[in-house]
């Protein structure tokens, strides 16, 4: 991938309705989700999804079949794993066998569940 098609993916991306989109259609794998599905799991409304998605296919990061009178659209795996290979090819300083995976930061929801046991526990102690 070149830089100009990094950017255009990153930009893309860069916006909370769109990554959600790309995440559920990265999530629904290759067979892909159709449009009316993917606005009703984002609240979205029609003209605001057509948008998006636009966006979206102009990055080349989906994909779209026409399926009778829906279309179904798909994350494209290899353009994600391009854009992936991008922006890892000098970590390290070109060294791969140094570079190791960061730990995956906890979600919001993981953060908050945890600290509910915490504090469960800390009462259960504390009596």
């Amino acid at each position: 991938m070149e830089t100009g098609g990094a950017v255009v993916a990153l930009e893309a991306l860069a916006q909370e309705s769109r990554l959600g989109i790309f995440r559920l259609l990265v999530e629904a794998g290759p067979a892909g989700l159709p449009a009316g599905l993917i606005a009703e799991r984002m609240k979205l409304p029609p003209p605001t999804l057509s948008f998006h998605l636009a966006q979206l296919k102009h990055s080349g990061l989906i994909g779209f079949k026409r399926d009778g009178r829906s279309l179904i659209y798909s994350a494209n795996f290899v353009e994600m794993d391009d854009l992936i290979g991008f922006l890892t090819d000098n970590c390290c300083g070109g060294d791969a066998a140094q570079c190791a995976p960061a730990p995956r930061s906890k979600t919001k929801r993981e953060r908050k569940s945890a600290g509910s046991r915490a504090n469960r526990a800390n009462r259960a102690n504390a009596r």
